[in-house]
């Protein structure tokens, strides 16, 4: 194999592709008719896109836009949209995360802090897991004096199969530090309320 023209993603495309005309013919589909033709490749470039999170480091992205500033009130970016996959179905999961900090002498770009929202949702996901790994991250990164983290979604593998409870959403959180105090939550959930 010439390692100049070697793609790790399009062998990872290609093998997914397969698996997937397996499937299509386990399920008693025919993936040589027209409307399926692309399928196995389709879904294999999705894959790749939705699970992309594997290949990037949210700490680096935290650290690209890191800014000394003595401001130790409370940073909020809320309603941040995310798209995420259950591990445990394989079916979408999606909603808004909101992210708040307090700084300690050291802030960060906001948008990092969507980037860093995205990193954890492109990955095979649970709800409860990935609110607590936004969290962790920016509190190793920028070592605040607190941080909170609050997830609402949507998850397909309750709405369109099992249980079908088309209108449920669900709520995780997870804070630390400065946090920890009733009233530091309690204004981050009424700022986000507004």
């Amino acid at each position: 194999m010439n390692l100049q023209t070697f793609n790790p993603q399009q062998e990872t495309t290609d093998e997914i592709a397969k698996d997937v005309r397996h499937t299509l013919q386990s399920i008693g589909e025919d993936p040589d008719r027209e409307g399926l033709l692309r399928t196995p490749a389709r879904v294999g470039e999705a894959f790749q896109y939705l699970t992309k999170g594997y290949n990037e480091d949210p700490d680096a992205i935290l650290r690209s836009a890191l800014f000394e500033e003595d401001y130790r009130q409370m940073v909020i970016v809320k309603d941040i949209e995310f798209y995420s996959l259950c591990e445990h179905h394989l079916l979408p999961f999606f909603g808004k995360a909101h992210v708040a900090y307090i700084p300690n002498g050291k802030i960060t770009g906001l948008s990092k802090i969507a980037r860093i929202v995205d990193v954890y949702a492109r990955r095979l996901q649970v709800q409860e897991r990935m609110t607590t790994q936004i969290k962790e991250c920016i509190e190793r990164t920028l070592q605040p004096l607190g941080v909170i983290v609050v997830i609402e979604a949507q998850h397909l593998c309750m709405q369109m199969r099992g249980v079908g409870k088309l209108n449920s959403f669900t709520t995780t959180s997870d804070f630390t530090g400065a946090f920890n105090r009733q009233e530091t939550r309690n204004e981050f959930l009424n700022l986000i309320k507004k």
